[in-house]
């Protein structure tokens, strides 16, 4: 196993490289050639492979590791494309592949496919244990150190709850006037996340724009076609709303991120995730059963009914 920079041919690497080789093979018997392991499946080949690699900073490198299909699974296994449909391994194929890998068991043991374990002490278990303490532990936990809010009083939301007087208001309409007025609380207000995957404009939210900006690192560099309107796009470096555009999946991992800083960062905020319609809700399915898994907090809504994007 060798490394190979750009520039360099494998022929003329390989023929430079080949006294030395002869020189190896004059001085190792049958049988020590016989145990030579190939580059890619020889871990301290691999290891020296990459120091080497690491040395080279001018330019890139590339590493051939030359390995063989079902390494150590004996003369039925070894370099078989059948190797794929193999289930089980016979007697004498268990004690080949256990003396091979120098597995200290007995040939007994290796026949009867007998679990094999270092000792508690061992050089290999000690350094598995320092590795998971400096993981934490054994077992995942969460600890959580993060402040509590203050709900908003409700009296905030009079002009909602009095109704509508009269007038026909749909429900995304309503949403939207709740989250404005989370918004601009002073206690939660900097905690709330709303996330759109798509257009903003879609579910009415385009009065959100020029109050509290479209989130984007550089800030705005582009004059947006609806300049001249009352609501034109408008974004900012400290802007609150994530719109991602048709990109569902980075998306909903926003929501992810946002809805589990309470635990990773101590930070307790509150997503809003509006997606269109049921597909919305369909394309990122995994990913919200994911959100469960993790314990996510935050809300899902759907900003159009039906099955269309037609009127639901």
């Amino acid at each position: 196993m060798y490394s190979v920079l750009p520039g360099d041919s494998v022929r003329e690497h390989w023929v430079e490289n080949n006294p030395e080789l002869r020189k190896l093979m004059a001085s190792l018997n049958d049988e020590e050639i016989r145990s030579i392991k190939r580059g890619g499946q020889d871990h301290k080949k691999v290891y020296a492979a990459y120091q080497s690699a690491l040395q080279e900073n001018e330019r890139p490198t590339v590493i051939l590791a030359k390995t063989i299909k079902g390494d150590g699974m004996g003369k039925k296994g070894e370099g078989k494309n059948t190797v794929h449909q193999k289930k089980n391994m016979s007697a004498e194929e268990r004690i080949s592949c256990a003396r091979q890998f120098d597995i200290p068991i007995t040939d007994e043991q290796a026949e009867q496919a007998m679990f094999y374990k270092p000792s508690q002490d061992s050089e290999e278990m000690q350094y598995l244990i320092k590795q998971r303490q400096q993981l934490g532990g054994y077992l995942p936990c969460r600890s959580v150190e993060c402040p509590n809010l203050k709900a908003p009083d409700l009296k905030l939301f009079r002009k909602l709850l009095s109704g509508s007087a009269g007038r026909a208001v749909s429900t995304t309409t309503g949403f939207v006037g709740i989250l404005k007025t989370l918004l601009k609380d002073k206690n939660i207000g900097r905690y709330i996340v709303p996330i759109v995957p798509d257009e903003a404009r879609t579910f009415g939210m385009e009065s959100l724009f020029r109050e509290f900006g479209i989130y984007a690192p550089e800030g705005q560099h582009y004059e947006p076609v609806d300049a001249k309107t009352l609501t034109p796009y408008r974004e900012r470096e400290n802007g609150q709303i994530l719109q991602e555009g048709i990109c569902e999946i980075g998306a909903i991992a926003s929501f992810l991120a946002a809805g589990t800083a309470y635990a990773n960062h101590g930070l307790p905020m509150i997503p809003f995730y509006i997606f269109y319609s049921i597909f919305g809700f369909q394309r990122v399915g995994d990913m919200i059963w994911a959100c469960g898994d993790m314990l996510c907090k935050g809300f899902l809504l759907g900003g159009t009914s039906g099955r269309t994007t037609l009127n639901g």
